[in-house]
This record gives C-alpha cells, sequence and structure tokens, in this order.
C-alpha cells in the first residue's frame, strides 16, 4: 500500500496494546550492557513532535533505557521508512545505524549487502528464539545469516459497518464468506440510499494495486512468482481477469460502488466514520483509524476474513543494521530493539493502555510464538476493552488462512496496476484484457532489477 500510510494500517498510533511506543516499564532486556562503551547508535522511530501521545512515550523508553544501559546513548531520529527518500539516503550513507524497513524490502537489502549481519550477537539475547521462523527467515539469507528482527505483522480481512447491516437487515454477526456475498450484501447496502456505498475500493497512491493483490490473492491467484532465479508477473490471467470483472460489474451493473472514484487510504477511511460506506478489505489497524482519526466507535464496526480465504495479503515491518556496523554497535542495537519489543512489556502496556480509554484487544497476526506468544494471548485477554464478539469472524478465520506477503519492488508493482483500477472503476468500455497485458509488461520490466 501507499508506504506514507502503512504505520497507519498496521495500528501504530494508540492501538493493540501499544507494545512499540509506551512508557518505559515491565520486563527487562535479557544481555548485559554492551562492555568498554559508551557506545552511541542511530534509530529511526521517532514519532514526530505533532503525535504528543506517542512521542513522549518514546521519549520515556530512550530515558528509561540509557538508565538502564548507561554505555548506551540513543539518538533518536524521527520517522520510519519514507519510499520517496529511502534509496538516497542508503546509497548516501545516511540512513540511521538501525533502521526500519517493511517486510518486503528485507531481501533485496541483503542481496545487495547494504545490511549488517547480527547472527553472532542473537545468542545474547534469548528473546530472539520466539520470533516466528517464517518472519526470521524474512531478514535471513540462505545460508541461515540474520540480518534484521521483525516488529509488526497484519493480514487483511473485510471491515464491515454493522450498523449499516442492521438497517439492511443483514446479519451483524455473520459477514461475506465469499465474493458472491460480498456482492450480494452490497446491494442490499446500497438500496439504503442517501448515497451510502454498497463496497469501497481503492485505485489511487498505489493503494489501488494494493488491493488488486490483496483480492487477487483472496482467490488464490499471483501478482508475482518467482522462475528460477527470475521474477515475473502471474496476474494476466483468468484469476486476475475474475478480479477486475467483478470489481467493474458492481460499478457499472449493480452501482453499488458509488459514482466517486480515485480513492486513496483515507476516503474509505472517513466513509466507514460516517455511516457511508457498508464494506471494505481492511485491517485491525484502519479500524483504528477509523475510531481516531474521524471519530468512530468500535462498537459500530465488525471484521471478517478475506472473501474466499485462499491466501490474504500479509506485510508488517522490522528492523536492520547498516551495514559496516561494528560488533559494539550491532549489540547496542539489539539490546534496543529487545528493550522495545520485549513480551514481559505487553501486560504493563496493555494495562496502563486500558486505564487510558485506550483500545486493547483488536485481533492481530503477532510476531512471537511459544511462552512469548502466550504473554501476548493472556495480556490482551486480561486487559481486553473491546467487543470482541465484533472480530470474531476474522479471528477464528485468521490461522486457515494462507498469509501471502507483498511482491518484490511492492510499490513501483502497485504503481503500475493502479490504472488498471482506475479504468475499470471509471469507464464501463474497459477493456481488462488490454489492460492486465499492458501493465503485465510495465511489472515483468519492474521485476527484472529484483535480486
Amino acid at each position: 500500500m501507499n508506504r506514507a500510510k502503512l504505520g497507519k494500517a498496521l495500528g501504530l498510533a494508540l492501538a493493540v496494546g501499544m507494545t512499540t511506543a509506551t512508557a518505559a516499564c515491565g520486563g527487562g532486556q535479557e544481555s548485559e550492557p554492551v562492555a568498554g562503551g559508551p557506545v552511541t547508535i542511530t534509530v529511526n522511530g521517532l514519532p514526530a513532535a505533532t503525535d504528543e501521545f506517542n512521542r513522549a512515550h518514546f521519549e520515556a523508553d530512550v530515558k528509561a533505557f540509557e538508565a538502564k544501559y548507561p554505555n548506551i546513548k540513543i539518538d533518536a531520529k524521527e520517522g520510519l521508512m519514507d519510499p520517496q527518500t529511502f534509496s538516497a539516503k542508503l546509497a548516501g550513507g545516511q540512513l540511521e545505524d538501525v533502521f526500519y524497513v517493511y517486510l518486503t524490502d528485507a531481501q533485496n537489502l541483503i542481496a545487495k549487502r547494504q545490511v549488517s549481519d547480527v547472527s553472532a550477537q542473537l545468542a545474547d539475547f534469548p528473546v530472539t528464539k520466539d520470533y516466528k521462523p517464517g518472519l526470521m527467515k524474512v531478514f535471513s539469507d540462505d545460508t541461515g545469516k540474520i540480518y534484521g528482527l521483525p516488529d509488526e505483522n497484519y493480514s487483511l480481512g473485510l471491515i464491515y459497518n454493522r450498523k449499516l447491516y442492521q438497517q439492511a437487515g443483514l446479519d451483524v454477526n455473520k459477514p461475506p464468506a465469499t465474493w458472491a456475498e460480498v456482492r450480494e450484501h452490497a446491494k442490499k447496502i446500497s438500496a439504503l440510499g442517501k448515497d451510502i456505498v454498497g463496497y469501497g475500493d481503492y485505485s489511487k497512491s498505489n493503494t489501488g494495486g494494493w488491493h488488486f493483490t490483496a483480492e487477487l490473492y483472496s482467490i488464490g491467484g499471483d501478482v508475482a512468482v518467482k522462475e528460477g532465479d527470475t521474477w515475473k508477473a502471474a496476474f494476466n490471467n483468468d484469476k486476475g481477469r475474475q478480479v477486475l470483472q467483478q470489481l467493474k460489474d458492481m460499478r457499472f451493473t449493480d452501482n453499488t460502488m458509488g459514482k466517486r472514484q480515485l480513492l486513496e487510504y483515507d476516503d474509505l477511511i472517513k466513509l466507514m466514520a460516517t455511516d457511508k460506506l457498508g464494506l471494505y478489505v481492511g485491517s485491525t489497524g484502519d479500524m483504528s483509524n477509523i475510531v481516531n482519526q474521524f471519530k468512530g466507535t468500535f462498537a459500530d464496526y465488525g471484521l471478517g476474513p478475506i472473501p474466499d480465504g485462499q491466501g490474504t495479503l500479509g506485510g508488517g515491518s522490522g528492523y536492520m543494521f547498516k551495514a559496516g556496523l561494528s560488533p559494539e554497535k550491532i549489540k547496542a542495537g539489539l539490546t534496543w530493539l529487545t528493550f522495545k519489543k520485549n513480551p514481559d512489556r505487553i501486560g504493563p502496556d496493555n494495562e496502563k493502555a486500558a486505564a487510558k480509554g485506550l483500545p486493547v484487544g483488536l485481533p492481530e497476526p503477532n510476531v512471537w510464538t511459544g511462552a512469548s506468544e502466550q504473554k501476548l494471548l493472556d495480556a490482551t485477554k486480561k486487559y481486553a476493552n473491546l467487543p470482541s464478539e465484533n472480530f470474531a469472524p476474522f479471528a477464528a478465520a485468521t490461522a486457515a488462512i494462507p498469509l501471502k506477503l507483498e511482491p518484490p519492488n511492492a510499490q513501483q508493482v502497485y504503481a503500475a496496476l493502479d490504472p488498471v483500477m482506475q479504468k475499470v472503476l471509471t469507464d464501463p468500455n474497459a477493456d481488462i484484457g488490454r489492460l492486465l497485458t499492458d501493465a503485465e509488461k510495465q511489472v515483468n520490466q519492474i521485476l527484472s532489477s529484483v535480486k
């Protein structure tokens, strides 16, 4: 999706227990401080000054960390990963020592030797053994060397407006299980009138390509596949046509998608928050933004699994280490990351969030296994303050739906697919076959640079 919005989609602001931006307390680090310091490391992830709540907690974390590890100094920089400047900063050696990445970027950085191997230091941080093996593989090369750690994980489902469901005579606890049901539910919701849109979709600022990918995954398709050492586009086929034909039919035959198109991230969130939208593909992070940005109420929304359930687009983020770092800086960086992201903190963090009336209990794939995952589940259950029944269909189906990551060079691929979504949603005479053929050529060119 649009990378400027990904932090929102992951629910980084005031969501899901606040495990990455909370007051410094709870379980501590499992290794000894770096010897022979002091060591100063630059890290990013500092919230903007306008985000007063999260910035204050980040700064409190830094203060507590430096008190606990006086030989390590944290030089924190604002921001996460800006795709507009990341490549230039990387080429110019201007990235922070410990920097935020999206899961889709990790393998390319490893292949180009633009990050440091941290394998030798991981033994000093036992908590890292509880990260999900699949996520750790994202940060590993073919020999098993590790270059970073996961931070957050997400997958997409179907957000729906329970108020509109009730008004339309639909079962508020039974979201669509198939795309055929999505189409039928959208018809009933649109029939309410008052400019209410049954189903909404994106087509601008890379979000159109992102949602095309998600919808293609849901019916068992792929956007790109690897053949030997080469990646190739894989959407110019019956499944790609199926996704686009259904959208075209909903838009122009059913008239359930509204006349206003060329929508991007905030547009659907705002429509949902103002009770003008019945259904759209989204995540738990989107639900937090509906509430936090546009004053919605969690009780008014439900979350179901991705329709047809043959795959769901998932993603997330992590932190990697700039190439050429000394062992001392690598250990300092690992000390910082495992202080910030530690399962022993989840309970105290959730307790604080719940005490402030912040949301705790949204269902979300997490990065942990074993005892660490159990700590998360226990802490979530203990301090949950949301109507869990609203999200039960999503939670119940998550384990059974394969999680598929975004394609390589995802943002460039999505940008190439945006015009396809735009044309299908604005032109009743759009030639789906031609659109896919043209996009395939562009995407193959984009993928040709993937190592």
